[in-house]
């Protein structure tokens, strides 16, 4: 199973599960991010850190941390 974290610029993945507890999972899934939901990857920083996407039609900036708890296919 892949998480966002591995995902390369360019590519486009569905979210199969959040992962994580509590107050951070809510937080993600507040962001629009839910199981089925697209992702394209836009870009990723040098360092891996953030990781910039679009969900839903915005772009948003994830931490390597939050990415990692997000599995995709």
């Amino acid at each position: 199973m892949q998480t966002l974290r591995e995902i390369r610029c360019g590519e486009t993945v569905t979210v199969t599960k959040v992962s994580g507890a509590g107050a951070v999972k809510r937080r993600i899934m507040d962001m629009g991010i839910t199981k089925g939901t697209e992702i394209y990857v836009r870009k990723v920083a040098p360092l891996g850190d953030p990781v910039e996407v679009t969900v839903r039609g915005y772009e948003l900036s994830l931490r390597k941390a939050d990415a990692e708890m997000i599995a995709v296919q």
